[in-house]
This record gives C-alpha cells, sequence and structure tokens, in this order.
C-alpha cells in the first residue's frame, strides 16, 4: 500500500466527523508560524493547535528566505483587507529546532557539491547556532520594505529530545 493510499484512509475518518466548514480566513490566534519542514516538528502537535487556529509556514530550516518575506506581505496586506484597511498587527512566530538536517548547510563541502549538482546556494540559510540564526532572521524580517513594522516577532527553539519550546526573542513589534 502506498503512502497515498493510506493518507486518503485517514482523510475519510476526519472527512467523516469535520465540523470546520464556516471558519474563518484570519486564524483564530492571529499567528503565523515559520519552522523546518522536518516532519519531527509539527507545529500542531508542538502547540497542540485545533485547525483554524494558526497559518503554517514550512521550509528546510525554518528559515527568513525571500519567499518568506514575500509570503507574510502578502499574508499582512490580506490580513489588513479582511481587517477594513486597518493594520492590526498578526503575530510572527519564528521556531527552529535542535538537531536540523539544514545544519550540514554550514559544511562548505556539502555547499560546493549540492551548488555543483543542483545550482542551488543554502549559504545564506544554513544553520549554525539556533540562536543567532534567529536573530539574523528577525533582521531580515526589519530590513524588508514589504513587511509592516506593526507584525509582532517572536524566536522560538523546539528541543526534538524533550518536546520543549525555549523562547530566545521575546515577542516585540518589528518596529518600535
Amino acid at each position: 500500500m502506498s503512502s497515498t493510499t493510506t493518507l486518503q484512509k485517514r482523510n475519510r475518518g476526519f472527512a467523516d466527523t469535520f465540523a470546520a466548514g464556516e471558519l474563518p480566513i484570519i486564524p483564530k490566534l492571529r499567528t503565523v508560524i515559520l519552522t523546518c519542514a522536518d516532519a519531527r516538528v509539527d507545529p500542531a502537535h508542538i502547540f497542540e493547535l485545533d485547525l483554524g487556529d494558526a497559518v503554517v509556514i514550512r521550509n528546510t530550516g525554518g528559515r527568513v528566505t525571500q519567499a518568506v518575506i514575500e509570503e507574510v506581505a502578502t499574508l499582512a496586506f490580506m490580513v489588513s483587507m479582511l481587517d477594513g484597511g486597518e493594520s492590526n498587527p498578526f503575530e510572527l512566530v519564528l521556531m527552529q529546532h535542535t538537531q536540523c538536517g539544514a545544519e550540514r548547510f554550514a559544511n562548505p563541502d556539502f555547499q560546493q557539491a549540492l551548488k555543483k549538482q543542483t545550482g542551488v546556494d543554502v549559504s545564506s540559510v544554513a544553520i549554525t547556532n539556533n540562536e543567532m540564526n534567529l536573530r539574523e532572521d528577525v533582521e531580515r524580517l526589519r530590513n524588508a520594505p514589504e513587511i509592516p513594522g506593526a507584525i509582532i516577532v517572536s524566536g522560538l527553539v523546539y528541543d526534538v529530545k524533550n518536546g520543549t519550546v525555549r523562547q530566545v526573542i521575546a515577542p516585540a513589534p518589528l518596529a518600535p
């Protein structure tokens, strides 16, 4: 049996009791979580989220890339329009994790081999130190003119060994 067959079977069970067809577009917690694509790092489980609680963006390493900046800018614009043009802030939670595969991106030999094979440059999204990398990502957001300063950003590190989340950057607006 393929994974797709398993997923479709599970979906039938989900759909049988589905009662969330009227959820609003804006998440209940007014929160966007950016985290790694690693299967061990699922915000729905880590934070006991219900359907409609938060928007989750996932990429390799959970790093702020140009694609993430564009996604957050788009979401901020949409939220503003849905709020009647008001700039009511939402929260953006940046969450990296221990034992991340993107730590391999810090190895220059790995970077060169990947770039040679695929043309992809991962040097700017390598995980070298979660705390430092989270601070770099907040600065990327602050320096992105597309991102409204009213967005409240925080930085967390999830420990894959014990399931705990540690705050590295307290929630604060991007612009004072």
